[in-house]
């Protein structure tokens, strides 16, 4: 099986850049719901929900720690050639998952609906990313 070190380097091509940048970008809007973390008035200002309870509390913040993780992996994806293809994985799954419930379940709040338009800009760099570090793999 191969390693992050074993995979050869990306030559820094206009291509490499696109990449680069667009898990920088997908990176920056994973981590902005981290500051969930400190807890429930932050969660309301993300969400549009009041976190009532502890047990919802404790999920939440744990879930803004999840995206502190995928961010981190998505920017690391974007400095470090060697990660990308499992950064990019990462976002679509992330990305496409949520936007799938949204759009099956409906009827959030406006918020919410910011959180929608964001996931969707993911989406766009992450499928422009995606198919600019597959052009630099091509060429090797």
């Amino acid at each position: 099986m191969k390693t992050p070190t074993d995979v050869p380097p990306i030559r820094r091509t206009a291509a490499d850049r696109v990449a680069a940048a667009m898990l920088l970008v997908v990176g920056v809007i994973h981590l902005l719901p981290v500051t969930g973390v400190l807890g429930g008035s932050r969660l309301d200002a993300l969400y549009g929900l009041a976190i009532e309870g502890p047990d919802l509390a404790i999920l939440m913040r744990h879930r803004a720690v999840l995206f502190g993780l995928l961010g981190a992996l998505l920017v690391l994806g974007a400095v470090r050639p060697a990660y990308r293809t499992v950064a990019f994985v990462a976002g679509f799954v992330s990305v496409v998952s949520f936007l799938a419930l949204a759009w099956s379940v409906g009827g959030y709040n406006a918020a919410l609906h910011r959180v929608v338009v964001a996931d969707g800009v993911a989406l766009v760099c992450l499928v422009v990313g995606a198919t600019a570090q597959w052009r630099c793999r091509r060429r090797l």
